[in-house]
């Protein structure tokens, strides 16, 4: 550990790095999949518990992947952990920053209609609603809308970027 960081502010930016990730119901080796395995999850662990100091480009970075402002990682000034200044919850895009999923965004029906997960039921119903509103021919494919995407991400209670990871997880993004 760096004598010009101390242990209590590298352990409050690694409890904030964890609140980010957990808002959006990422696990360790999910950020590093999504990623490009830029972050390891080994490393990103370390950064979590505050055993290793995060450089600002890593940082930087970081909060661009969980697509908050740099200043949403950062404790506040007499805040020794995370969480303990109450207010606003850290995480999700900026305000007026609107979510662009990367395109296209396609489901693979066929494996949609295999899932039998809680999440895959909640989407199989969705996609059902939205293929009997829509004249697109059927396929096995099917594209989904940035604002199919927020509503599914509602229903489960994730942002958009961590529902359009989740179907990746779930091997149902073609």
């Amino acid at each position: 550990m760096s004598e010009e960081v101390p242990v209590s502010y590298a352990r409050a930016v690694g409890d904030r790095l964890r609140a980010l990730r957990r808002q959006r119901g990422l696990s360790l080796l999910a950020v590093e999949e999504a990623s490009g395995r830029e972050f390891k999850a080994s490393v990103l662990g370390a950064y979590e518990r505050g055993e290793r100091v995060i450089s600002v480009l890593r940082l930087q970075r970081l909060a661009q992947f969980y697509r908050v402002p740099v200043d949403q990682v950062l404790p506040r000034p007499g805040v020794a952990a995370a969480g303990a200044e109450g207010g606003g919850t850290p995480g999700g895009p900026s305000p007026g920053e609107p979510f662009e999923a990367r395109r296209p965004l396609l489901l693979d029906l066929p494996r949609l209609q295999a899932t039998e997960s809680i999440e895959g039921q909640v989407i199989r119903r969705y996609v059902n609603a939205i293929q009997g509103q829509r004249s697109a021919p059927q396929g096995p494919l099917m594209a989904i809308r940035a604002e199919d995407l927020r509503v599914i991400g509602r229903f489960l209670e994730r942002d958009e970027t961590a529902m359009e990871i989740r179907l990746v997880e779930l091997g149902l993004r073609a």
